[in-house]
């Protein structure tokens, strides 16, 4: 018989931390704690992927593969969680609602297929190169992903269930990009209740300076706590 999934107790030890953040530090149980890695896909990374190829400067994005293996190979060998966002559409592209929903007119690889079928394996169509994690960031064993098809990964998934089934309560927020997919689920992790926290070096701006300005400043006042890839490694080592 299969060996049955071996999930946490309903009350583990704590394993306290103090990360250096701001507005303030904030104390956080390594093993309450997640590490969310958001759309780190061949789509918005590579040259040739979805993003490159309509002109969009990917070099923000790439910047921060580096500063992500770190903090989930350490988180990894301190007892997190790492949890993949990866947002993949059916080949049909049936989760946008069709033409009643504003998601027809503003989903990108929506608006690429219609433009460029031809460049259908280089967007985040599911089972294909573009909706693939980049080989860097390889989803190791005891990691999960989660598919998403809008910007908030909370948004009709399964992911409150999962964090709840680990007894998750602190998520520590990585990837592309900070004003999008990062803002958008950070604010729904508050409205859950979850602890956010951004890495402010780790998340791609996906724009102007002003953008990642804008969601630090949110996170700041409103939503969580911002801390940077040394602070969280150092806490953690």
């Amino acid at each position: 018989m299969p060996e049955a999934p071996s999930f946490p107790p309903s009350t583990p030890a704590p394993k306290l931390i103090v990360l250096q953040a701001e507005p303030e530090p904030i104390e956080i149980d390594l093993r309450r704690t997640a590490i969310m890695v958001i759309d780190m896909q061949n789509a918005s990374v590579r040259k040739g992927g979805m993003l490159d190829l309509i002109g969009i400067d990917i070099s923000g994005t790439q910047k921060i593969i580096e500063p992500i293996k770190e903090i989930t190979n350490i988180a990894r060998a301190r007892g997190c969680k790492v949890i993949y966002i990866a947002k993949r559409h059916p080949p049909d592209m049936s989760d946008t609602g069709g033409p009643n929903s504003p998601v027809w007119y503003k989903d990108t690889a929506l608006n690429i297929l219609r433009e460029h079928p031809e460049w259908r394996d280089r967007l985040t169509l599911r089972n294909t190169w573009g909706a693939e994690i980049i080989k860097e960031l390889d989803p190791q064993e005891g990691d999960i992903i989660v598919e998403t098809m809008r910007y908030s990964a909370f948004f009709q998934t399964n992911l409150d269930t999962i964090l709840k089934t680990y007894d998750i309560k602190y998520l520590v927020f990585t990837g592309a990009t900070i004003g999008m997919c990062v803002e958008a689920t950070i604010r729904d992790a508050y409205y859950l209740g979850y602890f956010p926290i951004l890495v402010a070096d780790a998340t791609a701006p996906g724009g102007p300076p002003f953008v990642p300005e804008a969601t630090i400043f949110n996170v700041k006042v409103c939503y969580g706590w911002v801390t940077t890839t040394k602070d969280i490694v150092k806490a953690m080592e």
